[in-house]
């Protein structure tokens, strides 16, 4: 399942850039490819995957905004074969930010019930040794 579609691209951003980042074919063919489109969110769904994988049961259910547009940033960011304009760069610098709160818990998405359960390992845990003085054996200083 993936987090965002060709046509989340194109309502954000415009069939005009898809078309300068998206038309592979040489000579350019005045079409977006689908294909470069499609690998460029599967690359952005595995980055979104890999943040979450350790705070939420994957694959999501519901598939909240925020990783649509997270999603939508990260693609639009790939798909430039050059060095892209300032505000995509800043809003992919700030997707992955956001991917890193989300897997630190600081931003917890609206997804009831999906963080897995803990094993239980991260408790703390003390065995006490045997006490060598006791009131039995201090009988007399005590």
């Amino acid at each position: 399942m993936s987090y965002a579609s060709l046509q989340n691209l194109v309502d954000r951003y415009g069939e005009r850039l898809l078309l300068q980042v998206a038309d592979r074919a040489d000579p350019p063919a005045g079409a977006i490819d689908a294909a470069v489109v499609a690998k460029n969110l599967g690359d952005a769904d595995a980055v979104i995957d890999g943040y979450l994988a350790g705070r939420y049961v994957l694959p999501l259910v519901d598939v909240p905004p925020v990783l649509v547009s997270i999603a939508e940033s990260i693609a639009i960011y790939k798909l430039h074969a050059y060095t892209p304009e300032q505000k995509i760069a800043d809003e992919y610098k700030q997707a992955l930010a956001d991917l890193k709160m989300i897997a630190a818990g600081d931003i917890r998405l609206p997804i009831a019930g999906v963080e897995p359960a803990g094993s239980g390992a991260g408790g703390v845990q003390t065995i006490d040794r045997a006490r060598d003085m006791t009131p039995e054996n201090m009988r007399g200083f005590i």
